[in-house]
């Protein structure tokens, strides 16, 4: 049988998701564990080792060429260990060993989650034939990946865009990465959700107090929601014009469930990118949605490990 699938994983502080993908784009195998993000390393590795028995129970394991990692970060592709912020048991943890542990000899390819997503813009989804992009991931926490050149940039460590932990405050909140004023402590949903919280802004009846609650709540008229978005929306604009003057990339791509709040989080965006986009050479970069969905993470670590594995199909921007 030919090896032509790759083995992907997305790892989040809520799922860890898996499944075999094609060239064509295609998932034919799924498996998906819940993140036990409390509990030590090695339960958390329990879940990663579940998801990768169940991909292996599939008769099309056999044409698996290698296996993918998107994983939340900060990782370190060039040492195989992650630190996510969001998975406090897992500080320096060897996950491509760990994974190496259940995959045999399969080549293991880890980058950050934000890469990963960028990966699958650019293969498949709104950085298609771009050849400066920054794609992000606006979710529990908020993450990032370059395109340059036309072609995915990881960077050493597999971190590089990673836009979440630019300080756009230099007096702002603590941040749990250590830094201040960080572009995830005040666009991230749970952050989104606590500052409409902190100025007044009340759920529903039925108890919801999660940014896409929040969310309706700016869309029904209600001031403090919509100003919490707005705040988030400048932090965004600064952090992707600071990018594009360093980068001189073309377009921005947000996708994450805070991007499911709609023109709520890309109409003021959009309006304040003009604030901070400013110099001749960043004027025309666009701000549009993710195109991949919830499979982003799947599809860009398969991406990514096809980098080196040369199987047809899955070279991004093509």
């Amino acid at each position: 049988m030919p090896a032509d699938l790759i083995a992907a994983l997305d790892i989040g502080g809520t799922k860890i998701a898996g499944a075999l993908v094609d060239g064509s784009g295609e998932l034919p195998v799924r498996a998906r564990r819940a993140t036990p993000a409390r509990e030590d390393g090695a339960t958390v590795l329990g879940a990663v080792t579940a998801v990768l028995r169940e991909l292996a129970g599939s008769p099309l394991w056999t044409r698996v060429a290698a296996v993918g990692i998107g994983s939340a970060g900060p990782v370190d592709a060039s040492a195989g260990t992650v630190s996510p912020v969001n998975i406090p048991g897992w500080r320096g943890f060897p996950l491509v060993a760990a994974v190496r542990e259940t995959t045999g000899e399969l080549p293991v390819t880890l980058v950050g989650d934000g890469v990963a997503m960028t990966a699958a813009e650019h293969w498949r989804g709104a950085a298609r034939g771009r050849t400066g992009a920054l794609c992000m991931v606006v979710s529990t926490g908020v993450g990032g990946g370059l395109v340059l050149g036309g072609e995915l940039y990881p960077g050493p460590t597999g971190n590089a865009g990673h836009i979440g932990h630019i300080s756009v405050e230099l007096e702002g909140d603590p941040c749990p990465c250590g830094g201040r004023g960080c572009v995830e402590r005040i666009a991230s949903g749970p952050n989104i959700a606590r500052r409409a919280l902190e100025n007044g802004w009340r759920p529903g009846p039925d108890g919801d107090v999660s940014a896409a609650a929040v969310a309706a709540a700016a869309r029904a008229g209600d001031p403090v929601a919509r100003a919490s978005y707005e705040r988030a929306a400048r932090a965004l604009a600064a952090g992707i014009a600071a990018t594009a003057a360093l980068a001189e990339i073309e377009v921005a791509v947000i996708g994450g469930g805070v991007a499911g709040a709609g023109e709520v989080l890309f109409a003021p965006l959009r309006r304040m990118l003009g604030d901070y986009a400013t110099l001749s050479f960043v004027r025309g970069l666009t701000v549009v949605p993710a195109r991949t969905g919830t499979d982003a993470g799947l599809l860009g670590a398969a991406a990514a490990a096809a980098r080196g594995t040369r199987l047809p199909g899955f070279g991004t921007g093509s």
